[in-house]
């Protein structure tokens, strides 16, 4: 299938779910009142799915490239965020272990489709 728009992309469909996910982590637990680790984990699962969007639009594959390195540390970022709120005690193991699977999982598949861009870097898209 042909990627005509962002939403086309497989891993920024899964960032969005992300962002789902985090986000009814975040109003649904005490971790709403802890404000600012609500809001870096917010931003940094927004930043997933945007920096690949903000990247399609980019021109070329080696600034999409770029883009898509930045949604990649989004989700490190995420999964570092994710301990601090474990560690606090604001989701349980299940939730935990959910979010970090699906983030590992969004992770590596922007890190393919990093690969598959950096083959076709003089092609365009």
């Amino acid at each position: 299938m042909a990627i005509e728009r962002f939403e086309d992309i497989e891993s920024w469909q899964l960032a969005r779910q992300l962002c789902q996910e985090v986000y009814a982590l975040v109003t649904g637990s005490a971790l709403s009142k802890d404000f600012s680790l609500k809001d870096q984990m917010l931003r940094s699962s927004g930043s997933i799915m945007d920096n690949i969007a903000e990247g399609f639009d980019g021109g070329s594959n080696r600034e999409f490239i770029r883009f898509l390195q930045y949604a990649k540390r989004s989700c490190t970022e995420l999964q570092s965020q994710l301990y601090r709120a474990s560690d606090q005690g604001y989701c349980t193991q299940a939730q935990f272990d959910d979010l970090c699977a699906r983030v590992g999982t969004t992770r590596s598949k922007i890190g393919a489709f990093i690969n598959y861009l950096s083959k076709h870097l003089d092609h365009p898209r």
